[in-house]
């Protein structure tokens, strides 16, 4: 997202959302209400308060067609949105599943035309498990997550995350070592607060090496994918230890 772009937060999504419920109804009328179901970050920004902010927000939504009309309408009023402020291109990836539809909870209603609804708990930590990304938000998500249910009194287990999981993909097979080694640090972690802490920082260290690495290494970063070059990055750094 580039920096000319405002985050999304609490203090301005519902405004967001409010905006489209309305361009969305002058495009349709009253009677082809419109539902959008919150994932990722922007369930996180809703429902919990570790995380502020989101660079976009990613849904599935069901609408007519006219709903990407809408979408881009509310980016021409607002310029600090990006043209996909909102995209369903989440289901394009691995931790997308049909089943999140009958996992989700209602938010809101915006001009009797949009519910919202969003994905928490269980199913919201595997797709996190699922997705896995060391450079963005993810397993800092799924600590984070847990540590606000903990802190609620709602703890998380580990035997209704393997439920969801399988719920949703079957199986654990689409769950990266990492992924699986964070979350049981987080269910084992007595302070989940520092814990947090130090995987955020950890992420963010290392969106920082990827963004370096690949500025300065093209040749060698080209046709790889992220997960492939952080590994090689830090084989690199293991290496250089040891001299």
């Amino acid at each position: 997202m580039s920096s000319d772009y405002v985050e999304i937060n609490k203090e301005n999504i519902d405004k967001y959302l409010n905006e489209l419920s309305k361009e969305y109804k002058k495009l349709v009328g009253r009677h082809i209400p419109a539902e959008i179901i919150l994932i990722g970050g922007a369930a996180i920004v809703e429902n919990y308060g570790f995380r502020n902010s989101t660079t976009d927000i990613d849904a599935i939504i069901f609408a007519a067609s006219v709903m990407k009309e809408a979408i881009l309408k509310v980016c021409d009023k607002f310029k600090e949105l990006p043209s996909d402020w909102l995209n369903a291109d989440f289901k394009k990836t691995k931790s997308f599943s049909n089943k999140l539809v009958q996992h989700s909870i209602f938010y809101k209603n915006f001009n009797q035309i949009l519910d919202v609804r969003i994905v928490v708990g269980e199913y919201l930590v595997a797709m996190k498990l699922c997705s896995g990304r060391r450079y963005k938000h993810d397993l800092s998500d799924i600590v984070g997550i847990i540590k606000e249910h903990n802190n609620a009194g709602n703890p998380i287990t580990y035997a209704g995350i393997d439920a969801a999981i399988k719920e949703l993909y079957g199986s654990w097979d689409n769950v990266s070592e990492h992924a699986q080694k964070t979350l049981c640090e987080a269910l084992k972690c007595n302070n989940n607060e520092e814990l947090y802490v130090a995987v955020d920082n950890n992420e963010k260290q290392i969106a920082k090496d990827l963004k370096e690495f690949r500025e300065e290494n093209p040749d060698e970063a080209k046709g790889k994918k992220a997960e492939e070059l952080i590994d090689i990055i830090l084989n690199k750094k293991r290496n250089n230890n040891k001299k």
